[in-house]
This record gives C-alpha cells, structure tokens and sequence, in this order.
C-alpha cells in the first residue's frame, strides 16, 4: 500500500462555534500532520491517521487562544495533540465518503464520522503526485471535556456546544 503525507502548507484545518449565541467564532489550527496509507483514488481501504498541534490555534484574538490553549479548554501543557485513526470507510458516492474513526481530544476519544469528498488530484510544479480532499463534521465540545462557559444575563451560554469541524488538505506520496 502506498503511503501519502499531509502537506501541511497545502492544508487548512477550520472550526466554528457559536459565540453568545448570536454570532459564530471562526479559528484554525495551522500545525497539522498525518498520512493515508492506501489508495488515494478509492479510500475504502486506507488507514488514515492525523495529529494536530493544538498549541497552533489561531481565532485571530490572541487573549482568545491563550484562554483555549490554557485548562479551562484544551489544556495544551497536558494534552498537546488532538489525533484521528480512522477505523472505517465506506464510500457514499464518486469520490465521496464517511470515514469513521477515533477522534481525542484532551483525554476523551469518541468515534466520529468524517464526510469526506475527493476534489482532484494532479501534479505539482515539480512533477509531484498530489491530491485533494475536503471533509466536515461536527462534534459536541462538551463531549470532549471541553465544559468551560459563562451564562448571559440575557438567557443562553457564552459559548455553543456544537464545532463545526472542516479541514481542506492536499497530500503527497511518502
């Protein structure tokens, strides 16, 4: 089986929650690796692993990221990584599919499905196989033991349970 490397300047790991229930807050994580071992053009096969810093989120308010990376969140001192290994794929559609598998975060792990579609491959500048993949899902926060909020004088939580997860990511063979 063939091995593929994140690029990570090529990928782009997103999330979303919902901020005093009005508004969504918008951030990333920039410190991602990972591989998929298998067939890039039919993934029912694959193993795909991936770790992210958790130290590299950016919500673009550095108070905000001091205040995720610190205990009340993600505790980055303890748990520096959030990781996936997927343990199951099944194609949905050309290109498209749910990959499942174990998600941590922290100290929790919970099964989670990923819908993932192929947007393309092709060659670099360089002469380089790569391909594309975009995937979303959404997990609830507190799920993970991220349990920290406030409520609002006016009814409702300063922060919503749900993340809306996206990652965009390009690989290259091993």
């Amino acid at each position: 089986m063939k091995k593929w490397n994140v690029d990570g300047t090529h990928t782009n790991v997103g999330f979303s929650v919902r901020h005093m229930m009005v508004s969504n807050v918008k951030g990333s994580f920039t410190g991602i690796e990972g591989t998929v071992i298998g067939d890039v053009n039919n993934l029912t096969d694959a193993k795909i692993h991936f770790e992210i810093d958790v130290n590299s989120i950016n919500t673009n308010n550095e108070d905000r990221d001091n205040h995720l990376r610190s205990e009340d969140f993600f505790a980055v001192e303890k748990y520096p990584n959030i990781t996936f290994d997927s343990t199951d794929i099944v194609e949905t559609g050309k290109d498209k599919y749910d990959v499942t598998g174990d998600l941590t975060v922290k100290d929790v792990t919970k099964k989670t499905t990923f819908k993932v579609t192929r947007t393309g491959a092709g060659k670099n500048p360089w002469g380089v196989d790569v391909v594309g993949f975009e995937t979303e899902t959404k997990i609830s926060r507190k799920g993970f033991g991220l349990t920290w909020n406030q409520a609002l004088e006016t009814g409702g939580v300063l922060v919503g349970d749900d993340i809306k997860i996206s990652v965009e990511l390009q690989v290259n063979p091993a």
